[in-house]
């Protein structure tokens, strides 16, 4: 057996899903990566134009590198998110474990014993923590292709995978590139719920759900919230009507499966969640990327998105919460519902706020409600 069906067989054994080896050559510009930064696609994400040419060139990572093994691991889990409006959506990838940490003790792992074997060896691993453009050396590798949502693709697994990558300084056997095989099906692109798929193969992050609730720090746009539905965290939707994922299979790795509470979690009940609250019960989760208060941003958007007049009350009580951000979107939900002391509420909220942005919101949720007179009929006056 060679050196690289070895490392092959050991990254199986360490609970890697699918395993491939390509040289460590200059990627090519079919990433299109530099058009997309150049078009604005990467909204609030600055790191995305940061060292380019290391994101390009392994080399400038690792002088002597000479193989990129590319690793993906299954995250998929049998359940499915509830539609009831009482709950929240987290992405499936978010139910269980942060996936940084389980990946990252799986290539250390395998790291090591390519060490033991090869002592002279210099390499570096990543999984989603540096320069390396993991979909990328997935495609070159043969794991899969970069699908119309720009998620990578799998024959065997479908797009539920988590990816990850060895540097090595060894020249090893190398498999052949994927072909792409999404064909002339559009499911993805049909239905993004904000169009944030602009072209085939091409993401608008700042249309995308998962940015705007994940990476996005400020106030997600009000043309964009009700579009967001019940989703807190991240979003689903292409990857859930992608016909390669009827071949999915539950993943071996029971860390990726959800967490008490983080699959069907509770509004009314997140919405109450102190700052020390979030950070006990997310502790592990990848959740916490988003922040207190921009998790509390996305649940005021679902529960606004939920119609739900039981929620007004906890609402109400959030256009007094110490983050601006918080108090914002309370109030755009405040109006969505729109109940009938909803109005009362948001007119003593405008007399005590005292940060202009926020009060721009207040007003704009008043307006709102102003302009249906027969939601507002029954408001008293504060």
């Amino acid at each position: 057996m060679s050196l690289s069906q070895e490392i092959k067989a050991k990254a199986l054994e360490l609970g890697f899903s699918k395993v491939g080896i390509t040289p460590a050559e200059r990627l090519d510009d079919r990433n299109r990566l530099g058009s997309w930064l150049a078009a604005g696609h990467a909204g609030e994400m600055a790191w995305m134009s940061h060292h380019p040419d290391k994101r390009l060139d392994p080399a400038q990572i690792l002088y002597t590198v000479q193989s990129v093994i590319a690793l993906a691991m299954n995250y998929y889990s049998p359940f499915s998110h509830s539609e009831n409006v009482i709950h929240g959506k987290i992405s499936r990838y978010a139910w269980g474990r942060d996936y940084h940490h389980v990946i990252h003790d799986r290539l250390k792992a395998l790291w090591e014993w390519i060490q033991a074997i090869e002592p002279s060896v210099e390499g570096l691993y990543y999984s989603d923590t540096g320069p390396l453009m993991d979909k990328a050396w997935a495609h070159k590798s043969g794991l899969g292709w970069i699908g119309k949502n720009s998620n990578v693709i799998t024959r065997q697994r479908g797009s539920w995978i988590f990816l990850g990558e060895i540097l090595l300084s060894l020249k090893l056997d190398y498999d052949s590139e994927s072909g792409n095989y999404c064909g002339t099906c559009r499911r993805c692109i049909d239905c993004c719920p904000t169009k944030a798929i602009v072209a085939p193969y091409v993401v608008d992050a700042r249309l995308c759900i998962s940015y705007l609730t994940i990476e996005l720090r400020g106030p997600i746009p009000r043309e964009l919230r009700s579009m967001i539905g019940s989703r807190i965290f991240g979003c689903d939707d292409c990857q859930d009507v992608c016909p390669w994922n009827r071949f999915a299979t539950p993943s071996k790795e029971k860390d990726f499966f959800p967490d008490r509470g983080n699959h069907v979690p509770v509004l009314i009940d997140l919405m109450k969640m102190t700052e020390s609250e979030f950070r006990e019960r997310f502790r592990y989760s990848p959740v916490k990327r988003a922040k207190y208060a921009g998790f509390l941003r996305n649940v005021a958007i679902a529960l606004g998105n939920s119609h739900d007049p039981s929620a007004c009350d906890v609402l109400e009580k959030s256009l007094k919460h110490a983050e601006p951000l918080v108090r914002s979107h309370a109030a755009w939900a405040l109006a969505e519902i729109g109940a009938s002391n909803s109005l009362a509420a948001l007119q003593r909220a405008i007399a005590a706020e005292s940060e202009s942005w926020v009060l721009s919101e207040i007003q704009e949720a008043i307006s709102s409600l102003q302009s249906r007179p027969s939601a507002v009929s029954n408001y008293s006056s504060p």
